[in-house]
């Protein structure tokens, strides 16, 4: 039977937690699950709230000598040049992003399990975490904007669960907001130029080699007026597009602000920290006893260094083409 560490995410700013103490009884064989010290102190438990339910707590060190590693922004991971090889790596990998993850984890031979990929009765499994990247992006960015929503006209592109987030929060905030769904891209382009401000929640096919915004597009856009990048894909849908962090969010592009903070749902850590602890920890016995739930399979997008994520091998593949 394998074991399981959580270790505390370096990425900025970044306070979710998969595991809570009162969850910990949703796992049969909890004695061989560890936290990194200190794992549940930005939530208010103890290292003593852990122990009393079952859990060892250990310094990080031990805790990445766990068979399986589980980290909330694991495509932002530092720790894999301490890790052996052949780990199974839990987490918001984003491996066709997150390139330097990604030839990390297949050059030392490990199995990833991609928490973006994991659907339950056709629902994803952390639907609360999109939406309340929407939610948060919308009211962090607007703190940097210096207009309220309603002063605002907006359009969100796309109308997926991130898409809802940023609508409820801009609706009920008072913004003139227009949605423009994938069919409705190229109406976008010809209208981009009359909004103050563009939301993009777009899940983008990496295997475009067009853009929705272009750097040129930014002299069509009304003066003063900003993009609010919540899918944070870099190079690709928005050209002047980069992520950013909670520490530095916002930066102007040819009098454009952009903000695109990768991270977004981190605001509200409480909440999805509750979502992560509850809805993973039935899957945890089945990584330990190494036979997966149905569920997580598809969430297996590298296995011991092999690439199976048909849209990382296609994105990769034509990367490489361009290259050569």
């Amino acid at each position: 039977m394998k074991t399981i560490g959580y270790v505390v995410s370096h990425k900025n700013n970044e306070r979710r937690r998969a595991l809570l103490p009162q969850d910990a009884g949703l796992i049969g064989h909890r004695e061989r699950l560890t936290v990194e010290r200190g794992y549940g102190e930005a939530l208010g438990y103890s290292d003593e709230d852990y122990r009393r339910a079952g859990v060892f707590v250990a310094d990080r060190g031990q805790v990445l000598a766990s068979d399986v590693i589980v980290d909330v922004k694991l495509g932002d991971a530092d720790f894999l040049p301490d890790l052996a090889p052949g780990k199974t790596l839990v987490g918001w990998a984003h491996i066709v992003q997150k390139t330097e993850f990604t030839d990390a984890a297949i050059a030392a031979r490990h199995t990833v399990v991609a928490w973006e990929n994991i659907m339950e009765k056709g629902r994803y499994l952390f639907y609360r975490n999109r939406e309340l990247a929407g939610e948060t992006a919308v009211l962090h960015a607007f703190s940097y904007y210096g207009r309220m929503p309603y002063d605002c006209r907006v359009a969100v592109i796309g109308n997926g669960m991130t898409a809802r987030g940023a609508l409820r929060i801009l609706n009920g905030l008072g913004a003139k907001t227009d949605v423009f769904t994938r069919k409705l891209e190229p109406l976008f382009r010809e209208r981009m130029g009359d909004y103050d401000v563009l939301v993009n929640c777009v899940r983008w096919d990496t295997c475009r080699e067009d853009r929705l915004i272009y750097r040129s597009d930014l002299k069509r856009l009304r003066r003063g007026s900003m993009i609010i990048d919540v899918s944070c894909d870099p190079c690709l849908e928005i050209e002047t597009s980069r992520p950013t962090t909670f520490d530095d969010p916002v930066y102007t592009v040819d009098g454009v602000l952009h903000y695109a903070v990768d991270n977004t749902p981190a605001m509200a850590y409480r909440s999805v920290s509750e979502q992560l602890s509850r809805c993973f920890s039935p899957y945890v016995d089945s990584l330990l006893i190494g036979r997966p739930l149905p569920a997580l399979e598809p969430a297996f997008v590298i296995r011991g260094g092999i690439i199976l994520d048909p849209e990382c091998v296609a994105f990769r593949s034509r990367t490489e083409l361009l290259e050569a």
